[in-house]
């Protein structure tokens, strides 16, 4: 392997743009075949903070600030992070060369085993992680990347063709992508991006990559009850199976009273009872449905997804419980960045609930989000740049008790004052973080320190 990628690089220029510290992996590698590596990024030094000592300490070039960009038709590759807008004019240029690339292109173009993806508006992690454990479990060797984890390119000498690799795929990474996995799951498909993408088209057309490069030997699990990803069967090339939470499916998996079944042909199967998962919420169901057909598609057993799905409880910012305080439980679901991750995770629970939400704005309608609100909130806690919008949207519904505040800190004093034994206050933003936080995650890693200190009180 590391002939044929050193053949393809040795003493080409290649730049890499966005700085980001998953992009040290990537640097390392393209160096290592021979490259000479230019790291581009809008950030200045001072803003790009502690991360730079790492990237000077590659001994690499290194373009920063307003010119980033400056100069790309000189470099016989560029490696455009999956975050940076490729409508700029400069990378449009460059594509139009047919020298754009991106981390996950070179873990296709070079991985010896097979790839399995997952795409969708919400589920993605939850879902590949759970295919990750199920092939675990039935001891079969895996790598997990993509979105999620570490860069799977730092690792691409020690994938063989005997190992499976997961990838979750977000629309920025599909986005232009020229290959397809052997096999893939859309989970479903709700406006999110737009800030990104501009159109729904556009946000759909980018997901639609993940079987678009597909052979008919190839197969695409969809979800049968989204009429957006059901349509996608008919245009894709490879083998199509579905999964449902309400209907009965064949090829495919779904759920009928207690009972998760498999079927195929003449043959169904219960695999795993509803009411034995360690998952809380509904959307889970459908996502562990899906995670079972990918993992058997990839030589995984029935037999150990029903054990996963026994034990897997779920991944950290996804509805994760963080704590209890004078009877009131808190779940942390910073991941919810949309409005239908919140509504799904206002689903989730019979129990009252505070919700804390709003966030940085994504040109996201909250119409459905308000209703859901009225339906199921004991009392709202906004906080910002999508409170107003968010209000608005619960006001023309009826309107609940609720607060705006200027932070999460704030917040969670609130609630904690507010909630009353069996309350649950739930974190589920709908909304990015960006007006406050570096990510999702540091929001959620925000949420349960506070949390932690309450349990201290």
């Amino acid at each position: 392997m590391q002939r044929r990628y050193r053949k393809d690089w040795s003493a080409k220029r290649g730049a890499v743009i966005g700085l980001g510290i998953s992009n040290l992996a990537l640097i390392r590698f393209l160096k290592n075949a021979g490259a000479l590596v230019s790291g581009r990024d809008s950030k200045t030094q001072s803003e790009m903070g502690e991360r730079l000592d790492a990237f000077q300490a590659l001994g690499i070039e290194l373009v920063l600030g307003p010119d980033y960009l400056q100069g790309l038709t000189d470099f016989e590759m560029v490696v455009v992070s999956p975050g940076v807008p490729k409508d700029l004019p400069e990378l449009k240029e460059i594509a139009a060369l047919g020298r754009l690339t991106s981390e996950i292109a070179l873990v296709f173009r070079y991985s010896q085993g097979p790839i399995y993806g997952i795409t969708g508006s919400s589920g993605k992690t939850t879902t590949t992680s759970l295919v990750g454990e199920i092939l675990k479990e039935s001891n079969l060797p895996v790598y997990v990347g993509g979105n999620i984890g570490v860069p799977l390119i730092g690792e691409i000498d020690q994938i063989g063709p005997e190992d499976r690799v997961v990838l979750e795929l977000s629309s920025f990474q599909l986005d232009g992508l020229v290959h397809s996995p052997q096999g893939a799951v859309i989970t479903n498909i709700t406006q999110n991006h737009l800030d990104v993408h501009h159109t729904m088209d556009n946000y759909i057309s980018a997901k639609k990559a993940i079987y678009r490069h597909q052979k008919p030997t190839d197969f695409l699990i969809l979800n049968y009850d989204d009429p957006n990803v059901r349509a996608m069967a008919k245009e894709a090339p490879g083998r199509i199976c579905f999964f449902s939470l309400t209907t009965k499916v064949n090829p495919g998996a779904y759920l009928q009273g207690d009972d998760l079944i498999f079927a195929q042909g003449t043959k169904e199967q219960i695999f795993a009872k509803r009411s034995q998962m360690a998952l809380p919420g509904q959307h889970n169901v459908a996502n562990f449905l899906a995670a079972t057909l990918l993992s058997y598609g990839a030589g995984a057993s029935l037999e150990a997804a029903r054990r996963v799905s026994q034990t897997f409880r779920g991944v950290a910012h996804r509805l994760e419980f963080v704590g209890e305080a004078q009877g009131v439980k808190y779940y942390n679901d910073s991941i919810a960045t949309t409005p239908e991750r919140t509504m799904a995770a206002l689903a989730s629970f019979a129990e009252p609930i505070i919700l804390i939400a709003g966030g940085s704005d994504k040109d996201l309608a909250f119409a459905d989000l308000g209703k859901a609100i009225v339906d199921r909130v004991k009392h709202l806690i906004l906080l910002g740049s999508t409170a107003g919008k968010i209000r608005q949207a619960v006001v023309s519904q009826g309107g609940v008790s609720l607060d705006e505040v200027e932070d999460l800190q704030e917040a969670v004093a609130l609630a904690h004052r507010l909630g009353e034994p069996g309350d649950v206050v739930l974190l589920s933003p709908a909304s990015a973080s960006f007006d406050q936080y570096e990510n999702f995650m540091a929001r959620g890693t925000h949420f349960r320190d506070l949390v932690a200190l309450l349990e201290l009180e």
